[in-house]
């Protein structure tokens, strides 16, 4: 009955996925607690995995307690949870993969949210933005990019700083800016704080040259 549930939970991933190098599943559960649906422990391992044009380049999950609809995965449906399960992991992110995640649609927008945030006046343009490049630095983040709007496309360079302030919230402070366009900071905060919601629970966020690490709790509802 593991075996099973294995492959039907490995299934479910690769199916979320448009690749991944290598995935790992354990499930740690008696067949009498997977009949009744309820699996005490999982853990899920995942390099170069690649999440709606995210690259991922390690991912580490372990989830206690989950209750899925083991009669319908029986059935050859596809696996389903049935109540909000915390998860807890760890991620790595390579600076190589964020570079090939910048064509995504979620980095992308996540990149122009933060561009708005310290550019207010400039959001119009920041829908037509062609981020270049991204650079892990020591506890700071350097993005390059165009905006491609104008008929010479000015350059954007900007070093924005990322602090853990809480388990949910983050602090984003402009550290530089650099651009052909005259008085972008003029009348700017250079500070503002994201929430990141009460499902997450961060416990590390760590930038190095080259490198971001994550480690903390995320709820994942049905």
């Amino acid at each position: 009955m593991k075996n099973v549930l294995t492959t039907a939970l490995k299934l479910w991933l690769r199916s979320l996925l448009s690749q991944v190098s290598q995935l790992e599943v354990e499930i740690r559960a008696s067949d009498r607690q997977i009949l009744t649906g309820c699996i005490p422990w999982v853990s899920i391992f995942a390099s170069g995995a690649v999440y709606q044009g995210l690259h991922l380049t390690e991912i580490k999950l372990v989830a206690e307690n989950i209750r899925i609809n083991i009669g319908s995965v029986i059935k050859g449906q596809p696996l389903r949870l049935l109540e909000t399960v915390p998860v807890f992991g760890e991620m790595i992110e390579e600076e190589e993969d964020l570079n090939a995640s910048l064509c995504s649609t979620l980095l992308s927008t996540a990149l122009n949210d933060v561009l708005v945030k310290f550019l207010p006046d400039h959001c119009p343009k920041s829908k037509s933005i062609s981020w270049q490049k991204i650079n892990l630095d020591n506890s700071k983040v350097i993005l390059s990019a165009i905006l491609e709007a104008q008929s010479n496309p000015p350059s954007l360079n900007m070093s924005v700083g990322l602090e853990l302030l809480s388990t949910h919230e983050l602090q984003l402070a402009l550290i530089q800016l650099e651009s052909d366009m005259v008085g972008l900071l003029e009348g700017n905060n250079n500070q503002h704080y994201l929430d990141l919601g009460s499902d997450v629970d961060l416990q590390e966020l760590t930038l190095i040259p080259g490198r971001l690490v994550c480690r903390g709790r995320i709820n994942v509802n049905p």
